[in-house]
């Protein structure tokens, strides 16, 4: 890449997230327009986004790109920015903003913006999945991520949705017996769900990882052995810890995790269909990201 100018940021916008409830661009130009910052605006189409914003990179050399999306928008982009020298910004504009959550990013846009220009840059841990994935957040197979799938199908938005997805989850539920081995140590277990926890939080607020910490060389791995509806809640409303005795949390490097049946599977709120094995590991402190 060239070499990169502090005073250039790219703002890569989802139209789509959310619901496209706000407007971006306009007030993007209207905070920095008075500024003496250069900026860039592109738009994602689903169609090569990925190559086009190489492209602009290469071409501009930023010295920030800003996702202005949900989990997965950040998700492409720190794939993009992945062992660079360029730091990530996020605006959080998605139906799910984990990491905006988990970094304490105000969901007020010019409050949102102010961290892009008074922030400070950590270099932070992300976690390689099954080889070509990126997370930076949550992923889980099992319980959680089948209600994913099953919000994303449904018509109905918000906490009636989430509400109705919950309780459709529940009487289908069922328990999965997972082959798990964390840096070299086996674990054999009957559960509902495991996560693989670069973070803390779900983007409810609800705590799943209360060790999680992005910049400490590892991760976690949280095996849920059953979840009372209580707990679900806490997940999708309630902004409170899980129960302690209903979860084993082991912090790990590397994790391999077999299921005797393929499971529902989900990336930092992605849903990614059903597998029966997952292989996972730390890249440390490879990304540059920027935090109030």
């Amino acid at each position: 890449m060239p070499g990169k100018d502090l005073l250039k940021i790219l703002f890569v916008i989802n139209p789509v997230s959310g619901g496209n409830k706000t407007d971006w661009e306009p007030l993007i130009r209207e905070y920095f327009e008075k500024l003496d910052f250069t900026i860039e605006i592109f738009k994602l189409t689903g169609s090569n986004d990925s190559v086009q914003i190489k492209h602009l990179i290469e071409k501009s050399g930023p010295g920030k790109v800003v996702a202005v999306g949900g989990d997965g928008t950040v998700s492409l982009i720190a794939k993009i920015l992945l062992r660079s020298d360029i730091a990530l910004g996020i605006l959080p504009a998605g139906s799910a903003n984990g990491m905006a959550t988990e970094l304490g990013i105000s969901p007020v846009p010019h409050l949102a913006m102010d961290v892009i220009i008074n922030g400070t840059i950590k270099n932070a841990d992300v976690i390689r999945i099954n080889g070509d994935q990126i997370s930076l957040h949550l992923s889980d197979i099992g319980l959680n991520a089948r209600l994913i799938k099953n919000f994303d199908n449904g018509k109905i938005r918000g906490k009636l949705g989430y509400a109705k997805v919950v309780l459709k989850t529940l009487w289908k539920r069922t328990r999965m017996k997972v082959h798990i081995m964390i840096d070299g140590q086996e674990i054999v277990q009957d559960a509902e769900m495991v996560v693989i926890a670069n973070a803390s939080r779900y983007g409810t607020g609800a705590v799943i990882n209360p060790e999680g910490n992005l910049y400490d060389g590892h991760f976690e791995v949280v095996i849920m052995r059953k979840l009372a509806l209580s707990e679900l809640f806490k997940m999708w409303f309630r902004f409170r810890p899980f129960d302690p005795a209903k979860m084993k949390v082991f912090p790990a490097t590397s994790v391999t995790i077999q299921t005797t049946r393929k499971v529902h599977f989900q990336v930092d709120g992605e849903y990614m269909g059903k597998v029966d094995a997952v292989n996972a590991e730390i890249l440390a402190g490879k990304l540059k990201l920027i935090v109030p």
